[in-house]
């Protein structure tokens, strides 16, 4: 059940990122703000991929967007190689930010539609002034030849001559244009064909071995992200509550909300009956969430005690963690 904690904290390898009690609320208009992200740690290892999960309007996409600074954090801190950057100032901030980079949902619309391709990939390098022009231009080369482009049919055209695979990939060349020691991505495959979604997700798998990548996956579709996670850390209105290895997290989940998420998957194979479990009623408000644990309201193992106390993340098994006072079997 929807908790907080900070147990699943790892101190070995140092972490390139650690993020502690992040909170990230929204003026309402109205005397309760929107606790979109509440309280929430994790780290980020070197060379890994995180995924973060959960149902629309958790606040999985807010959390990549505060990690970043593009949207104001309440409180909380986000470390990187040991720099609190909720601490620096405007310059500060600036000459960290190329370290890390995103790849946005809609695709299309995350690209500048008077700009070339060209453009789009180049223009990092003209902000920061990274070499000369000859080296500009085959920088832009070699990253479209990296993603699957011919440079000479697509450098000149804009992205409304694309599809949204296509212009995902023209993202996830920008996004590495500085080499960025993470890379945060915010459901990059939702939108896409199912076989234009296994092309994008290769290519992120490869970029992020040539380019020595740590990835945040963020997503609602546990398929994917069980492919290519190395752990899957699970939300529920602005809290956590589960983190495990993919294998674990989706063959035996704790957590009673990660057990509905796994249920509901579908499996390609027309003689397995699988039963769902169906959650009861609507997610509360998070203006006003439920006290204790956030999920109880919609949890048919609650008691009085998740009224009355918010759960803390445990460790059940070696490497996985759960928020829940009636855990899962």
């Amino acid at each position: 059940m929807a908790g907080t904690g900070k147990a699943h904290l790892r101190d070995s390898p140092a972490p390139i990122l650690r993020v502690e009690n992040l909170v990230i609320e929204y003026s309402s208009g109205r005397s309760d703000p929107v606790q979109a992200v509440s309280n929430i740690s994790l780290e980020l290892h070197d060379g890994e991929t995180l995924a973060i999960i959960g149902e629309s309007g958790c606040g999985k996409s807010t959390l990549g967007k505060g990690i970043l600074k593009l949207v104001d954090v309440t409180s909380g801190s986000v470390v990187f190689n040991g720099v609190d950057i909720n601490t620096l100032d405007k310059e500060a901030l600036r000459q960290v930010r190329p370290n890390f980079q995103m790849i946005f949902q809609d695709s299309i619309s995350s690209l500048d539609p008077h700009l070339t391709v060209g453009r789009i990939v180049r223009q990092p390098l003209d902000i920061w002034n990274r070499g000369e022009e000859s080296e500009r231009d085959a920088k832009v080369d070699e990253l479209l030849v990296s993603v699957g482009l011919e440079p000479k049919r697509v450098k000149n055209r804009k992205p409304h001559e694309f599809s949204g695979g296509q212009c995902q990939r023209i993202s996830i060349a920008r996004a590495l244009t500085l080499e960025p020691k993470v890379l945060i991505c915010d459901e990059p495959v939702s939108s896409l064909d199912v076989s234009i979604q296994a092309q994008i997700l290769n290519i992120l798998q490869e970029m992020k071995v040539r380019y020595g990548l740590s990835l945040i996956f963020i997503s609602h579709d546990l398929a994917v992200v069980r492919a290519i996670s190395t752990r899957i850390l699970v939300m529920y209105l602005g809290k956590v509550c589960e983190i495990a290895d993919p294998d674990t997290l989706c063959d035996s989940p704790r957590h009673h909300y990660t057990h509905a998420l796994v249920s509901s998957v579908p499996v390609p194979d027309p003689t397995v009956h699988r039963h769902s479990a169906i959650l009861q009623g609507e997610p509360p408000s998070p203006t006003n969430p439920p006290s204790g644990c956030r999920f109880r309201t919609r949890c048919a193992a609650a008691t009085e005690l998740c009224a009355t106390e918010e759960p803390q993340l445990r460790e059940t098994t070696p490497g996985n963690y759960v928020a829940c006072h009636h855990p899962r079997d």
